[in-house]
């Protein structure tokens, strides 16, 4: 990713990461291509300046609304406010770049002095001779393209490289040429030698849109058959595309870059045409502008070596006024704070078993409640069991208890206040569904299988074939919609051992109990009560 943060401003060029865009509060875009566009997309929000072929290309082609995008025409200047009262505001003059369609160099002026960042480039002695660059103004900080920033790579103009391209098409006048291209860019060329080999060009759709953008010659069309020259993408162009071309009609291959690529096939052609500016071009350019620092914009190749010798006088870090500062520091905190926790807020959360819809939960729950009351005041119990047993020895529990389990169930489960409150999920016919908590599950030492302190699941409803096969009619005992008075609550050889571990009170167990013990502990707390019964029989 190509762009820049600079500092002590608010000023973002070619930096869409708005988690890492800090106190960013100006946006700006050079150009299309993908490398400078890392992030941005039809999601944007945020106002954006560029040019005004760069805001057609970013509307069509990233869906970015128009609402967002600001327009800014070339070659003039523009005051842009820095903070919200527009106490401080700032100049920003667009200049064209000569890379690409749409793309810009941006001079900014304001308290932090004078700042031109390039983007990608191709230098042109008329650049120098543009009004904020010819009146002599010192720039302080210039953000250059480094590209070819390479003293031992040597590169031709593009006039020159065109011609070389011409010749090439010339000397194989049979020959379909496949020109391999980027999906924007190099669109003068094209007219070049269309105008040059006198034969139509061939475009895809997309390409052909641009060039209705940029006013150039009619000689492009999206006819196959109409001419020998076609425009494709550089990645079309290998060993196997050659071969298939070739099956059909004699075909070349030329790819217009300054990069080193490895042929694949004798009639693929490398020829060194630039959009970017050669190491030459590069040092004329810095000499006549004498910035008082550079600072390379593609960060894996630095380039100041190079440069030291044509520098201006450094300057201080310049002073943020407090509107401005104000403003990005209340800027910054939206994107770390209240971005973050709206995204947290939206983002699904991971669940375990889930067949129903929240919807329909709230209204079991309310149905949950009548149901309870209502059985509560129907209920043959005395009113008051509940609380006495929260009064009575564990003997009289204990008593109470079995009188209720030598009954037959009618929808009332024995509550136990050490046992969680279970989540009731429905479950499809013959499964057993459950939440596993590490109090609520343990693994019996005698037949290795699990002993859960939740009531299980049971269909709902009398024993109706019709209601065992809808999944939804499975439901568990602590709910209401869970009685049937023609179920038992417990098996009568799990009955006993079932009520010793739900009348074991929970601090008993040993800090450091293993599963194996659990039921050796649980037969010790009773066994002073069965030899107390006992006596007491005798």
């Amino acid at each position: 990713m190509n762009g820049v943060l600079i500092p002590h401003t608010p000023i973002a060029v070619d930096f869409w990461s708005l988690r890492r865009a800090g106190s960013a509060r100006l946006f700006f875009l050079s150009h299309m291509h993908s490398d400078h566009t890392v992030g941005l997309s039809s999601t944007w929000a945020r106002p954006l300046y560029c040019s005004p072929i760069t805001a057609h290309l970013l509307h069509r082609q990233r869906q970015v609304s128009k609402k967002w995008i600001r327009a800014l025409e070339v070659g003039e200047s523009h005051v842009l406010p820095l903070d919200e009262i527009g106490r401080e505001t700032m100049t920003v003059t667009l200049l064209d770049a000569h890379h690409c369609p749409g793309s810009v160099m941006f001079l900014f002026e304001g308290y932090f002095g004078t700042i031109l960042y390039t983007g990608d480039f191709r230098y042109t002695p008329s650049m120098l001779r543009e009004p904020p660059l010819s009146s002599g103004k010192q720039i302080h900080t210039l953000y250059l393209d480094n590209t070819n920033c390479n003293p031992a790579l040597v590169l031709p103009t593009r006039q020159e490289a065109a011609h070389q391209i011409v010749q090439l098409i010339r000397e194989h006048p049979q020959h379909n040429i496949k020109i391999g291209l980027y999906s924007l860019g190099k669109e003068s060329l094209l007219e070049h030698l269309a105008l040059e080999c006198q034969s139509w060009v061939v475009l895809s759709p997309q390409r052909l849109e641009v060039v209705q953008l940029l006013g150039l010659a009619d000689v492009f069309t999206v006819e196959e058959e109409a001419g020998r020259i076609h425009a494709v993408d550089n990645i079309e162009i290998c060993h196997s595309a050659m071969l298939r071309w070739n099956q059909t009609h004699p075909t070349i291959a030329i790819l217009p870059t300054s990069r080193k690529i490895h042929t694949s096939h004798p009639n693929i052609h490398i020829i060194p045409y630039s959009d970017h500016s050669s190491y030459s071009e590069l040092r004329t350019f810095v000499s006549a502008l004498k910035p008082c620092q550079v600072v390379p914009i593609v960060r894996r190749q630095p380039c100041g070596d190079y440069f030291w010798d044509s520098l201006g006088p450094r300057i201080s870090v310049p002073l943020i006024p407090d509107s401005v500062q104000q403003y990005m520091s209340s800027f910054s905190k939206k994107p770390s704070f209240l971005l973050l926790l709206e995204r947290r807020l939206k983002r699904a959360r991971a669940q375990g078993v889930v067949f129903e819809s929240p919807e329909k939960d709230v209204d079991q729950s309310q149905a949950n409640k009548d149901s309870k009351k209502a059985k509560k005041e129907n209920s043959p119990w005395p009113g008051k069991l509940e609380k006495q047993l929260s009064h009575c020895p564990l003997q009289v529990k204990k008593q109470l208890l079995s009188d209720l389990c030598s009954k037959e169930w009618d929808g009332t489960a024995p509550f136990c206040e050490s046992q969680k409150m279970v989540t009731k999920v429905t479950a499809p016919l013959g499964c057993s569904m459950h939440l596993k908590s590490s109090d609520e599950e343990f693994i019996s030492p005698e037949t290795k299988e699990e002993i859960s302190l939740r009531p299980p699941l049971v269909p709902r409803g009398d024993s109706d074939p019709a209601a065992t096969r809808n999944p939804s009619t499975w439901v568990s005992h602590d709910s209401p919609l869970g009685h049937s008075k023609a179920t038992p609550l417990l098996a009568a050889k799990f009955r006993g051992l079932a009520l010793k571990y739900l009348l074991t009170p929970v601090n008993f167990f040993q800090a450091e109990f293993s599963s194996r013990s659990f039921d050796q502990q649980v037969e010790k707390y009773h066994k002073p009560s069965q030899e107390h019964t006992q006596e007491s029989t005798e």
